[in-house]
This record gives C-alpha cells, sequence and structure tokens, in this order.
C-alpha cells in the first residue's frame, strides 16, 4: 500500500510535523519529529491501522496453562467470560520483530508454576514482519495494550499498578509506548530493547523510567549496531539497568570477526543471525531463569564494567544488591530518582546462566617455591563448588594468592573450605604447599569466612580447613 493510498483509506492531515493519521479508540498518530528522526523512517510513513496489525492478547492461567483463551478489549465480555482473575497479577508479554513467540509461552509456562498470576502473551505479528515498519507499527500496538489496560480498569475495577509489561526488543518499546499511555502502570521490564532507530532518541519514542512506576531492563547486546554488531540499545532506559557480562557479547555465543575469514559468506549471513539471536536471547533467557531462582543473578553498581571486572566494585554497597530479572522489584531503592547507577554481574556460557561471585584469598605455607596451580573447593548449606583455580605458575610460601571467581553453585552459608594444589610436571616431588590461611567475602552482604590450618599436604592430596 502506498503512502498516498493509505491517506487516501484514513483520517490523514498535514501539519507542520508532518502527516498525522487517526484511528478510532487508539488515536492520533503523526510522522514527523521526533519519530522521524532518519530517512528509513520516513520513507516507512506512517503506521498502519490496527485492523491490519491485528493485536491479539492470548490468556493463560493455572486453570488453561497450555491452551490460551483469546481475549478482547473491544469485545469486553471476552475477558468476562474467561479465566481472567481481577485478584491475580498480570504479565503482558511482548515479543519483537517478526517472534515466533516460543519464548513467551516458556515465560508463561514458568511463572505459572511459580505464582498464580494471568499470564498474556501479545501477538502483532503482522505489524511486525518487517523491521522498519514494526518500528513504526509498535506505536498503534502500544496503544492497543494501554486501551486494553483501561477497558481493564474502567470495566472490572482493575487497576493498572498490577499489571507487569514484559517486551524483548522491540517489544520494550512498545512496552513503553503503552506505560507513557498508561497513568500507574506497576512496572515494564525491557528484555534488551531495540537498538537501530532507537540510540539516543527522545523519551517520546523509546523505554524510559516515566513509562511506569518501576522499570527495569536486561542489556544483553546493547551495541550500535552498524558498527559494533549489536541488536539492542547502549542506552540506560530503566530505574534500574543491569548489563550481565558487560551487557555487549555473552559467553557462549559466537562472534563475528572469525567466520569472516573463512571466506564463506553464505555460512557468515547464518553465522549473522545466529549472532543475533544467540546474544539478543540472552535477555529472556536470563529473566526466565531468574523466576525460578529468586537468589540468583545478584548484581552489583558500578561506574564501568572494566572496574567490576578488576574487583572495584565487591562487595555490594551499604544499600544492598538488586538481583536482575524477575525478582528486581524487590529491591528497596529500585525506584529511587535520580538513579543512573549500572549494575554488573557475570554469567555461565550455557543454562543454568547463574553464577556467585567469591573473593577467595589463600596464603601459603611450605618449604620451598615451587611450579604448580592451587585450587580452592568452596562448601556450604546449599552445596558445594568444584575445583576453583586461585593461580597458577610458581607459588611462593608467605604470598597471599587473591582471586574474584564466580562460581556455578549457591552454597549458602559456608561451612567448610578445601586446599589443593597440583605441581606442575616439571616440579619437584619433595616440595610441599599447604593453605595457611584462606578467606571468603560473598554474598550480597559481603559475610567474610575465615579458615586456618597449620598442616602442609603432601602434593596432590587435598587439605581441609577450618574454622579460624
Amino acid at each position: 500500500m502506498s503512502h498516498l493510498q493509505y491517506c487516501d483509506l484514513h483520517c490523514c492531515v498535514h501539519n507542520i510535523g508532518g502527516k498525522e493519521v487517526c484511528y478510532e479508540r487508539v488515536g492520533c498518530f503523526k510522522d514527523g519529529l521526533p519519530w522521524t528522526g532518519t530517512l528509513s523512517r520516513q520513507l516507512a510513513g506512517l503506521p498502519w491501522s490496527p485492523e491490519e496489525i491485528n493485536t491479539r492478547f492470548l490468556l493463560y492461567t493455572r486453570r488453561n496453562p497450555k491452551a490460551y483463551q483469546e481475549i478482547s478489549a473491544v469485545n469486553h465480555l471476552t475477558i468476562q467470560a474467561s479465566h481472567f482473575g481481577t485478584d491475580k497479577v498480570t504479565h503482558i508479554n511482548i515479543p519483537g520483530w517478526n517472534s515466533d513467540g516460543k519464548w513467551q509461552q516458556d515465560i508463561c509456562n514458568v511463572l505459572l508454576k511459580v505464582e498464580d498470576v494471568n499470564c498474556i502473551n501479545l501477538n502483532w505479528i503482522n505489524g511486525s514482519l518487517e523491521y522498519i515498519h514494526a518500528v513504526n507499527n509498535l506505536r498503534v500496538a502500544g496503544a492497543e495494550v494501554a486501551y486494553f489496560i483501561d477497558v481493564l480498569m474502567k470495566k472490572f475495577g482493575y487497576p493498572p499498578s498490577k499489571v507487569h509489561l514484559i517486551g524483548h526488543s522491540l517489544g520494550a518499546h512498545l512496552a513503553g509506548e503503552a506505560g507513557s499511555r498508561t497513568p500507574g502502570l506497576g512496572r515494564i521490564t525491557g528484555l534488551d530493547p531495540a537498538g537501530p532507530y532507537f540510540h539516543n532518541t527522545p523519551h517520546e519514542v523509546r523505554l524510559d523510567p516515566s513509562d511506569a512506576n518501576f522499570v527495569d531492563v536486561i542489556h544483553t547486546n546493547a551495541l550500535r549496531f552498524l558498527f559494533e554488531f549489536g541488536a539492542g540499545t547502549i542506552n540506560a532506559c530503566g530505574h534500574l539497568d543491569f548489563y550481565p557480562n558487560g551487557g555487549k557479547h555473552m559467553p557462549g555465543c559466537k562472534d563475528l570477526i572469525t567466520p569472516l575469514f573463512k571466506f564463506d559468506f553464505n555460512a557468515y549471513k547464518e553465522e549473522v543471525s545466529s549472532f543475533f539471536d544467540c546474544n539478543h536471547a540472552r535477555s529472556h533467557r536470563f529473566y526466565m531463569e531468574s523466576i525460578l531462582n529468586p537468589d540468583a543473578f545478584i548484581a552489583y553498581p558500578c561506574r564501568s564494567y572494566e572496574s567490576f571486572k578488576a574487583g572495584d566494585c565487591f562487595h555490594c554497597p551499604e544499600e544492598g544488591c538488586p538481583t536482575m530479572g524477575h525478582f528486581a522489584d524487590r529491591f528497596h531503592l529500585k525506584n529511587r530518582k535520580p538513579n543512573r547507577a549500572y549494575y554488573f554481574l557475570n554469567t555461565g556460557a550455557l543454562s543454568p546462566f547463574a553464577r556467585w561471585r567469591h573473593k577467595l584469598s589463600v596464603k601459603l605455607a611450605g618449604n620451598n617455591a615451587t611450579q604448580g596451580s592451587l585450587f580452592l573447593r568452596v562448601g556450604g548449606t546449599a552445596g558445594r563448588t568444584g575445583e576453583l583455580e586461585m593461580a597458577s605458575g610458581t607459588l611462593k610460601p608467605g604470598m597471599t594468592y587473591t582471586r574474584l571467581i564466580d562460581a556455578d553453585v549457591n552454597v549458602g552459608n559456608i561451612t567448610s573450605i578445601e586446599f589443593l594444589w597440583k605441581k606442575h610436571w616439571f616440579g619437584h616431588s619433595w616440595n610441599k604447599l599447604g593453605a595457611e590461611m584462606v578467606i571468603d567475602v560473598s554474598g550480597k552482604y559481603g559475610y567474610e569466612s575465615i579458615f586456618c590450618s597449620q598442616d602442609i599436604t603432601e602434593p596432590n592430596i587435598a587439605q581441609i580447613l577450618k574454622p579460624c
């Protein structure tokens, strides 16, 4: 449909900012600034009609966890006849560009196991098949979500404060559009909000903290699109912005440089698709995992990821640390203003992704410096880690070796520490090493555990330390 035909079929007027189109129920939309800040957006024209986009609301509850009920604000009797519970919190999962919706279904499945809620999957696939059209059409789909919430309030007395919008990629900005039209909206979670056409745009265009009582954001591919290969926005856009692994590239996802040297450009296209699917999608995979584990994904405020990796921001400040994901709203300072702290954490390369940070220091005892590697195992009331490598190379008695380690097990309260050293093949077998003291600092509040021993172990034999 051409731009002129589009204007002929709908109420379209010229104004100083460009053209404007109005639709019954969802209002008017113009194509001038700030929405058409690029040539591509201008060429895409005005957003399509609600009928063309066909935004659908698919409800799952514990009474119908597998088969959705389609409900509609246009015919509110469908809501009345459904299993929608006015006494329950409502989560609306909003996909981005050309999504198959699988992540939405996965999140509903997990949510309903943990909480008795209304879980709604939004479908606006007709309007999101092509990225540039989706960028404009999300405004109409967002207005549809706002209209739906308004009907819940006016027809059923359901407060907007009980609504939580969870949007991935373009869906995060769609949630922002809905929130900007809904006073008192409870929460928006942005899962790697889309970057292309949203970098450094005014708050009217993108997700921002004013769109809900609480806005939390997980950045997993936050780079400038054409220059550094990123699908997410680099801008902080919530009350709490989380940058796992620095927020740019996720461990376990392929890079885009190595495949270039193969000179197989058809294969490279597949690599590019896989790259974006992996990094961009980690945001909703992290979120889903967080639902099942309220104590996972502790995040630390820091000025940069480099400072975080250097250990400058461990442990949590006096006010504590939030957890990334579903339970971020438990943080007591979640919506303080202004709050532009960036929150960092590390994850694993494979699921389960959660990691628990320890600052471990070991003071060596022994008879001679020797070549080898040091390891610790940390045990607690909830589990035990594997071997955590502390140092490798020339090991000197009397020296203290310190490392920040992200363990893949939440051990709970620490009850035991084991010391192990392994000599390198060229080491002298008569050299012995042991741990005189080990200090572990871990947890949200930096709890310190100190373990001691005066014994020197034989090579390759584990030494169990006792609390000092």
